[in-house]
């Protein structure tokens, strides 16, 4: 058994979706994973993202701040969870929710998740162009 008060966290998984629902036993559904953001055309909204995350190996008080940035590094939303692990065994889930998200240009958009004010992982959301089955080709944008 550990003695330390402290020790860092993994971040084990880390996943970007339309929704999260908890089940009648406990268990969580992740309801439209999103790896990309296919989008005929720009500005394309969301009226909420939620961003499922799980940490283990820790142990102590935590504060998880997960944000958006746009192409230029500009946020378009922070949100915040505070938890803890009382043990090397123990596992955390956290929920961070997002309203009202636009994204207003085509490209690399990035989510990025601090714990306790420091970056431990980023990872780019790309929104590309997504042409509709059945509408004409644009030419030009």
């Amino acid at each position: 058994m550990l003695n330390e008060k402290y020790v860092l966290p993994n971040c084990q998984a880390s996943v970007l979706c339309e929704d999260i629902r908890r089940e009648i036993t406990g268990m969580q559904t992740l309801v439209g994973v999103i790896n990309g953001v296919p989008a005929p055309q720009v500005p394309i909204g969301f009226l909420k993202l939620c961003l499922w995350t799980r940490w283990c190996n820790g142990i102590g008080q935590f504060k998880q701040t997960a944000r958006i940035l746009d192409p230029a590094e500009k946020s378009l939303g922070e949100s915040t969870v505070n938890f803890q692990l009382k043990d090397m065994e123990v596992m955390a889930t956290n929920v961070n929710l997002f309203g009202n998200i636009q994204f207003k240009e085509y490209g690399n958009y990035h989510v990025e998740i601090l714990l306790d004010d420091q970056l431990i992982i980023r990872y780019p959301l790309p929104v590309v162009k997504f042409q509709l089955p059945g509408q004409p080709i644009q030419s030009g944008a």
